[in-house]
């Protein structure tokens, strides 16, 4: 598995779990593992990685969203799509060593497989954002 399809499933597990918002999430992680057939030790430990990181730094990563976007935006207002593909990036930008330009890329494409016409154009611009602090 090359590190973007590993990335895709951080983010669908992401966002399965954004919109159930219920379980263990030890338990959702391992679930989601054995259900999709992710054997690649790769692969496992960074899903593992970024879903609790994720979670540890849930704050921090909303905190981030919101400071970045338009005045009269709420974060409710965005798509749980968008908003676990920026949650996965801004993990990656801020707590991990991949570089912001990949990071920013491989959540753009994200966007653009899963998201609608504009989540592209969205994305890309509340990382920018994050990316110039």
């Amino acid at each position: 598995m090359n590190r973007t399809a590993i990335r895709e499933c951080a983010f669908k597990l992401l966002y399965s779990m954004e919109i159930q918002k219920q379980g263990n999430l030890e338990e959702n992680i391992e679930l989601y593992l054995e259900n999709n057939q992710i054997t690649d030790e790769n692969a496992k430990q960074y899903i593992k990685d970024a879903i609790l990181g994720i979670e540890k730094n849930q704050e921090q990563i909303i905190y981030q969203i919101e400071k970045n976007l338009k005045k009269d935006w709420k974060i409710e207002r965005i798509s749980k799509i968008d908003l676990s593909i920026l949650e996965l990036a801004i993990y990656e930008l801020k707590y991990t060593k991949v570089p912001f330009k990949v990071a920013i890329n491989e959540a753009v494409e994200l966007a653009k497989k899963y998201g609608e016409d504009t989540s592209k154009n969205f994305v890309n611009g509340i990382l920018a954002s994050v990316v110039k602090e």
